[in-house]
């Protein structure tokens, strides 16, 4: 008979959960359930947590002060092993959280395995987790706020700078290059305001769930949600253990703003073609060619225009691992990091990127000035002339003008060089005020209701913005 006061042995490399076990690992088992390579980044989280964890635990009368004392101050040693590099990392202790908790036991002995009463690894990955997401959201709304910055000051530089706007990439009206950088602000402000309200929404916290059920310990969910500045701890703890739908959440609006930065790349690698020519960069933001010495290519706003699809495909990774999981916690959800890691190291350098091209973006006015008025972009103003001076419906006033950039066109000449006899055959009533409105500066500067591109008002909107971001 065995001496059931014996307890049984440990297998190498698994003491933290290894009781049930007679054998450790196969290699692939190892190598398929590791992932310290990967959430080794939540470091900072995990030491957070711990110590918010613990002081509640002692708070609490769950564990004595010497243990807590002990265990904060492994704490501390660790988190420096951990800023100065020299931190253990090893393998056989799968990830971060019993990394930390094998390297405790090393420093401080029996105290370290106090720490994780009334915790699970579900509810600590779950809090670390989302602590790293919130920062990251954090970062990016500075990110955002910068470039907005840039956008900013190019459009106040060019508030009166003309440029042709387009539709379906065709001429369609003059507006300025003020304007056009304006529509970015705008798109990036919601972006801002997109990872705020994510952040808002995700600002509870899972500590204290502990593996799906909650805890038979007296412990203070309050107090730890607070001293992790979360508003509240999380209702229900099936849901704390399973939700990712604040990375989720991130994502989303991490693809919606890579691809408005994708938008804005694709037009400044159209602007620096030598068919349009609006634009330049400076050689360092700049790269040539190998074979071709004329060439200055924009590789970083097509990298920029690139990113999108890492961005996106991080998004569409995590809601395919998440898709059909029963509540609540399975190892799949070890997958949740690597997309969400991945996604916001690709936005911060394209953020970063495009804020650097944005504030170094040389406009060449001239030729955009000179595009402006190409293409028949006053027509729509003649038609308005027409509605306004001679009391015309708009449908016949838009069949009179598309009869006026006809002729003008057989000409080749601009509406606005168009002889005024020209005129007078298709509407007789026509007189030669209507030259005021059918040059580009003149379009522009009638474009006066709210959120159009007369300069006046786009400095308005500037002046807006700024007050908005000071």
């Amino acid at each position: 008979m065995s001496d059931q006061s014996t307890p049984p042995k440990e297998p190498t490399g698994q003491s933290l959960w290894g009781g049930r076990f007679s054998a450790k690992p196969a290699e692939i088992m190892q190598a398929i359930n590791v992932s310290i390579g990967v959430d080794k980044r939540l470091w900072e989280q995990d030491i957070a947590g711990s110590r918010a964890h613990c002081r509640m635990l002692a708070a609490q009368g769950i564990i004595g002060s010497a243990d807590a004392e002990a265990i904060l101050g492994g704490l501390d040693t660790i988190e420096g092993e951990l800023r100065d590099g020299d931190f253990p990392f090893r393998d056989q202790y799968e990830d971060i959280h019993m990394n930390v908790e094998a390297r405790l036991a090393e420093l401080i002995g029996e105290p370290s395995g106090r720490l994780h009463t009334a915790r699970s690894r579900n509810d600590q990955v779950a809090t670390d987790f989302r602590l790293w997401v919130r920062d990251a959201c954090d970062r990016t709304v500075v990110q955002i706020h910068a470039l907005q910055h840039a956008l900013l000051d190019q459009a106040e530089a060019n508030a009166d700078a003309l440029m042709p706007g387009f539709t379906h990439l065709q001429p369609a009206q003059p507006v300025t290059l003020g304007h056009h950088l304006m529509a970015y602000v705008e798109m990036f402000g919601r972006d801002a305001g997109r990872f705020a309200d994510a952040r808002s929404r995700m600002n509870e916290s899972p500590l204290g769930a502990a593996a799906l059920a909650g805890s038979p310990f007296p412990i203070d969910r309050e107090a730890t949600a607070g001293a992790l500045g979360f508003d509240r701890p999380m209702a229900n703890s099936l849901d704390a253990v399973s939700d990712r739908d604040f990375a989720l959440e991130s994502l989303a609006a991490a693809s919606i703003t890579a691809g408005h930065l994708s938008r804005l790349a694709e037009e400044i690698v159209v602007w620096m073609t030598p068919q349009f020519g609006f634009a330049t960069l400076p050689d360092d933001l700049t790269t040539g060619s190998s074979i071709m010495p004329q060439k200055r290519n924009p590789d970083a706003a097509e990298l920029v225009r690139a990113k999108t699809g890492r961005i996106t495909g991080s998004l569409i990774a995590l809601t395919t691992v998440m898709k059909g999981l029963p509540l609540a916690y399975s190892k799949d959800m070890q997958e949740d990091k690597p997309p969400v890691f991945e996604a916001f190291d690709a936005l911060d350098l394209a953020l970063t990127a495009m804020t650097a091209m944005v504030a170094a973006l040389i406009p060449n006015r001239e030729r955009m000035a000179a595009a402006a008025g190409a293409g028949f972009s006053t027509a729509t103003d003649l038609a308005d002339w027409l509605v306004r001076e001679l009391g015309m419906p708009f449908r016949r006033a838009h069949h009179v003008t598309g009869a006026a950039v006809k002729r003008a066109e057989a000409l080749g000449v601009g509406l606005d060089q168009l002889p005024l006899s020209e005129l007078q055959k298709l509407e007789a009533g026509i007189t030669d005020s209507v030259y005021g409105v059918l040059s580009p500066e003149a379009s522009v500067a009638s474009r006066r209701s709210f959120g159009g591109t007369a300069p006046d008002g786009v400095r308005a909107r500037i002046a807006d913005w700024k007050e908005r971001l000071a």
